[in-house]
Parts: structure tokens; C-alpha cells; sequence
């Protein structure tokens, strides 16, 4: 990864003390990325691979989505929660012939490699592999993401759905292809071995995707709605409050959390939900939101922007949803609607 994060400086990039770039002093790729691709080092993000016998029902009655029909190739997201529908991580399962590779956030990979762990019998045949120190996580997003590739020698293919992948090579650098950006935006995330990292960025970067790093990834996940750890996945919501409901299978039976889940669903219990907050000027993450002279959520997530504040927060469902005129702090905004989030009531799947 060391060659990797060199070109990186050369290109203007800047660290954390983590080693994640933050910038690359260049945000023109986020005003050009509904037409222009830009592309995202997450190799910060966990990837764990999960083998045996036993992997796809594992997975099944750990999280969500559903599995156990599922073939190589495909891919979806799915919700690790706890036994009260507590969110610990949203995460991108993606299946392969003899493996699953999960893709989780930040800082959460060895925390759900310990959380499964508890739930692995002496008789079942699963077993869990920390790759995220040998597999680095790039995405492409934007809608002209497939003409990066095509110029790469890759036909990504014409109306893939969400998550399906193939193994593709990339000037004889093997790359795990997945479409999906991570956002509510077209584009395809990239798993790559940490040893030809350096020329595939490379090579994306002259094709013409521009590189932007942490910084502008958090604005375009507000932006987009994409809930985090620590902000809007804690153990205080349950993924139908985070808007995830895509995410959630209603007729796939037992799983942990599932009779919570189920509840809230039947009986149209969902209290708040996560809704886009556009501010007319500055706000600070955990403020209060009121609606009039009452308290009716919580500001979790907050960027600014050239004009005012976009932010992420739980909105009591009975104070009403896009449209709500709202105050956080000393400053008035108004609740939006954003585009990776889902809400509803499903009686089953689909």
C-alpha cells in the first residue's frame, strides 16, 4: 500500500494520521459527479472473508437480507443488528463460488468478526479471515463510471443489478468488479490485492476519473444519505428508523432481531426515521431538531456547503416528514427527502 499512498501524494493528496486521504485539494469532481466519474480510496473500509460449508445460511440468520437462495455473483447489502433490532453496520455481502466477502464501514471489520464469532458452533462450517490489511476498496461513482472502464478494456455490462460482481483483470492486475457505488449514485466498487493497488488507481486516474478523498466522500454520503456508524447506525435504531429498509427481508423467518423487525412492521411502529436536514446556515452534530416549540429529533450528521449546511437526523414520524420547516439551534432549515434511503411498510418482499 506504500506505492499506493505515494502516487497519492504526487497527485495532491493529503492524510490523516491514519494514512486515509483526506483531499486532493480538488472538489470540482463533487459539482461534476452527476455527469463526470470520480473515484474513492475506501480501503479503509473492513473486508472479511467468511468460508465454509455453512457460510450462506450463517449469514442468513446473522443479518437481514436473505441468502440461502442466493448464487454466485450476486450481492446485496444487509444490516448486522443486535437481538433488539439494534443496528451495529450496514454491510455489502458479495458471494462467490467457494467464499463470501463481506464489505463493512470503518473500524467495524474485527468488531464483526468478534460479534459472529459468539454465534460459530464446534459444528458448524464457517470460518471468518481479516483481509482488510491485504485488500484495498476502490469506487468509481458517477454516471460515466462504465466509460472508465470500458477505456480500462472491461464491458461492466448493460443493467446489472445492484451487487452482482465478476472477477474481471485489469492488465493482468485481478480486480473483484461490483456494481454499486456505496451511494445512492451509478457507479461500481472495486476489491483489488493490496499488491497492484498502485497501477489500478493509477491507471484509473489517467483514464479520467478524479480522485477525491475522505473529506469529499463524507459530503457526497450526507448528501446522499448514507448512514454511518457512530452517527446514524448506534444501538439507539433499528434499520427500518435508518431508512434500510431495502435491506430487510420480511418473509425470510428467524434471524437475530427478526421478531422486532417483524413488529415494527406490522404493526406500523416505526417512531423516527432518517431524513436529509438542509440548513440555512451552521449546525453541530447531536443538536437538538424542533419543529415549532417541540422537540422532535436529533441532528446526527452535518456538512457545509456554499449555501448553508446539509445534514443527516431522526425526525419523529407523527412531526411529519419532507417539507417540515425545522429549527437546529439557532438556525432554520427544512426536512429533504435524499436519495440512498427507503421508507415504507412492506407487507413481504417486493
Amino acid at each position: 500500500m506504500q506505492a499506493l499512498r505515494e502516487l497519492q501524494q504526487n497527485q495532491g493528496a493529503t492524510f490523516s494520521d491514519a494514512g486515509i486521504p483526506l483531499s486532493f485539494g480538488n472538489t470540482s469532481g463533487l459539482d461534476a459527479v452527476s455527469k463526470d466519474p470520480v473515484l474513492v480510496d475506501r480501503s479503509h473500509w473492513g473486508v472479511i472473508q467468511m468460508t465454509g460449508g455453512d457460510r450462506l445460511r450463517f449469514i442468513h440468520n446473522q443479518t437481514t437480507n436473505t441468502f440461502t437462495q442466493r448464487q454466485s455473483g450476486e450481492g446485496c447489502d444487509t444490516v448486522f443488528v443486535t437481538s433488539t433490532a439494534r443496528t451495529i453496520d450496514l454491510t455489502t455481502v458479495y458471494i462467490t463460488d467457494d467464499a463470501l466477502l463481506i464489505l463493512t464501514s470503518p473500524g467495524q471489520d474485527q468488531r464483526l468478526i468478534e460479534w459472529m464469532d459468539r454465534y460459530i458452533f464446534p459444528a458448524d462450517r464457517v470460518s471468518l479471515t481479516n483481509l482488510t490489511q491485504t485488500m484495498a476498496v476502490f469506487s468509481l461513482v458517477g454516471p460515466g463510471s462504465a466509460g472508465i472502464l470500458k477505456q480500462l478494456g472491461i464491458e461492466p455490462g448493460a443493467d446489472l443489478p445492484y451487487g452482482h460482481h465478476q472477477s474481471v483483470d485489469v492488465r493482468s492486475v485481478s480486480v473483484r468488479l461490483a456494481v454499486g457505488s456505496g451511494l445512492g449514485l451509478p457507479g461500481y466498487t472495486l476489491l483489488v490485492p493490496a499488491e497492484g493497488v498502485a497501477h489500478l488507481w493509477q491507471w484509473l486516474t489517467e483514464t479520467g476519473a478524479t480522485p477525491v478523498g475522505e473529506t469529499e466522500w463524507q459530503q457526497l454520503r450526507i448528501r446522499q444519505g448514507r448512514p454511518a456508524p457512530g452517527h446514524e447506525l448506534t444501538e439507539e435504531y433499528n434499520p427500518l428508523e435508518a431508512g434500510l429498509w431495502q435491506s430487510v427481508s420480511f418473509d425470510k423467518g428467524c434471524y437475530i432481531g427478526q421478531e422486532t423487525i417483524a413488529r415494527l412492521n406490522t404493526y406500523q411502529g416505526v417512531k423516527q426515521q432518517l431524513w436529509g436536514i438542509k440548513l440555512h446556515g451552521s449546525a453541530r452534530v447531536g443538536e437538538v431538531i424542533r419543529a415549532g416549540d417541540e422537540k422532535v429529533g436529533l441532528l446526527t450528521s452535518v456538512i457545509d456547503t456554499p449555501d448553508g449546511s446539509m445534514g443527516l437526523g431522526y425526525i419523529r414520524t407523527r412531526a411529519g416528514g419532507a417539507g417540515l420547516e425545522i429549527v437546529v439551534g439557532e438556525t432554520r432549515g427544512v426536512v429533504v427527502e435524499v436519495p440512498f434511503l427507503a421508507r415504507g411498510y412492506l407487507a413481504a418482499d417486493g
